[in-house]
């Protein structure tokens, strides 16, 4: 495989990422007990700034101020808000490369895929852009008699929304998760996670300048058990994004306070090449698939199920396309692969590779860390024979780590592919896409790729995006993914009295009419 071994030290950070600016963001998080946080450089390991770290009262206080500002918010007339938006979207485009910058500086990550993290917030945006006016609609529905009785459906804001964000799409998921519940009428207190603090902090102040105001879109930071459940107590509706074992314990203490939470988790994401597929194609598909973000997407794939008769040839041009990958550190586009987010989780993925082949797995390339090229890089890795004794056989990686597997029926490979806890996502690969529908239905995936690993699902914005089984609870895009921020009222009127006998009617007399009414009102359509 390609890489750069020219030292870390050089590697030159964009000159616009100032002591300054960086002052100026982390400004925003407030913190009265002085803590900080290293947050550094991934390429280089250096400090780029102290992080302030915010205490259980930070919280409280943000949320304070949050829910102050949203009950003028909440009060625009609804083109006003989005307005706003129609704003930022431009905002974010101009300043894309200046984001992908920061991007790239807090989490290591090459430059395609930072670049296109960025276009996630502006897709969500035009999206509902577009259906927040019919969805927060009032909606006149029929009552329960008809003529004389009337509801009509109503969403209002639900008030304070708690978004908890991953490490490995900061902007996307701090600024994305968020967009449809400020668009709602909410406020939001965000927790980005530490190591990635500032591409969503930036993002905020664009936001601002769009002509969002100031305080409706609080900050805080901490490590989660410092600072998670005091945000927890503080909002109404949560949205998280993360690892299952996090997940159950945010959706714990949902429960425990009757809010509602959207949760999106773990996968240990299958991919099923049919006997038809093109293999050239395939594996070109699959780079992306198993490595992008450097093996650090949810929906990324780890597992890749071949039939006998077409394993060797895929296994010999997926191993030579991945040795031509082009690892390096490098704020700009040509690398493929950039670094892992932290040290910590290098360890990790090294953890699961070791113990994969002391147990048995062949590794086919890869398989180590690269400290010539930084502190974080990692190789690209194949593993053969993996089995469910191995922490990489059932346990997600979250790394750039694939198995390969045969299989010679397709009711192995189905079974195969659901044969894990998780529901996230999966990949089907074939020419003939009537028989990749009836596998999709097979699977049991919040969501399923035909011919692409992850992105066309996820960037579907029109459709909810979820997992199924232990990846996760609810969904963000679609309707529902703004919906799921309001609250439902249903405002009912009767125009006339006519509940119960009228006049000297029996009761007998009227649960005979109300039964002939219902026969009708079915035979009719009418209800």
């Amino acid at each position: 495989m390609s890489t750069d071994t020219a030292n870390t030290a050089d590697v030159r950070r964009p000159d616009w990422i100032t002591e300054e600016l960086l002052g100026e963001l982390v400004s925003r998080v407030p913190s009265s007990t002085g803590a900080s946080w290293k947050l550094t450089e991934v390429y280089t390991g250096e400090v780029l700034v102290a992080l302030p770290q915010s205490s259980p009262a930070d919280v409280e206080r943000a949320a304070a101020e949050g829910r102050a500002a949203q009950r003028k918010w909440a009060a625009t007339p609804l083109p006003e808000r989005l307005a706003v938006f129609k704003r930022a979207h431009e905002l974010i485009l101009r300043n894309q490369h200046k984001i992908a910058d920061l991007i790239q500086a807090e989490s290591g990550k090459a430059r395609r895929i930072a670049f296109e993290e960025v276009c996630d917030p502006p897709m969500v945006i035009s999206h509902y852009l577009k259906r927040a006016p019919k969805l927060l609609k009032d909606k006149v529905r029929p009552g329960m008699m008809p003529l004389l009785s009337s509801s009509i459906e109503r969403h209002p804001p639900r008030g304070l929304i708690g978004v908890i964000a991953p490490w490995n799409f900061p902007f996307a998921t701090g600024l994305s998760d968020a967009i449809p519940a400020l668009m709602a009428g909410n406020a939001v207190l965000l927790k980005p996670d530490n190591k990635t603090a500032l591409s969503p902090l930036f993002g905020i102040s664009l936001l601002e300048e769009a002509g969002l105001p100031k305080g409706l879109f609080q900050v805080v930071c901490g490590e989660g058990p410092d600072v998670g459940p005091t945000l927890m107590d503080s909002v109404d509706y949560a949205m998280f994004t993360g690892s299952t074992a996090t997940g159950r314990v945010i959706g714990e203490q949902a429960g425990r306070n009757l809010i509602g939470a959207c949760l999106e988790l773990g996968g240990k994401n299958p991919m099923i090449v049919l006997d038809d597929a093109d293999i050239d194609e395939t594996v070109g598909g699959s780079m992306f698939a198993v490595f992008g973000n450097t093996g650090q997407i949810c929906m990324h794939i780890e597992r890749i199920y071949i039939p006998e008769a077409m394993y060797d040839e895929f296994r010999d041009k997926f191993v030579a396309a991945v040795e031509s990958m082009r690892i390096e550190a490098a704020y700009a586009f040509g690398p493929d692969l950039g670094a892992l987010v932290s040290p910590d989780h290098l360890a990790r993925v090294q953890s699961h590779v070791d113990d994969a082949v002391a147990k048995g797995a062949t590794v086919l390339t890869g398989g180590k860390a690269r400290p010539d090229i930084g502190p974080t890089f990692f190789e690209p890795t194949i593993l053969e024979g993996t089995t469910k004794e191995m922490l990489h056989g059932v346990t997600e990686t979250f790394g750039p780590v694939v198995s390969l597997h045969r299989y010679s029926t397709l009711e192995e490979a189905i079974e195969l592919a659901n044969d894990t806890e998780y529901g996230l996502n999966a990949s089907v690969w074939t020419t003939n896409f009537k028989r990749a529908q009836a596998v999709a239905a097979r699977i049991e995936s919040g969501n399923v790729n035909i011919n692409d690993g992850l992105a066309t699902a996820y960037a579907s914005k029109s459709t909810p995006s979820g997992g199924m089984k232990q990846s996760g609870v609810g969904a963000r895009h679609g309707d529902q993914g703004l919906l799921k921020y309001t609250e439902t009222q249903n405002v009912a009127t009767l125009k006339k009295q006519v509940m119960g006998p009228q006049g000297k009617q029996s009761f007998d007399d009227y649960a005979k009419q109300m039964q002939t009414s219902l026969r009708w009102m079915r035979k009719l359509r009418i209800r």
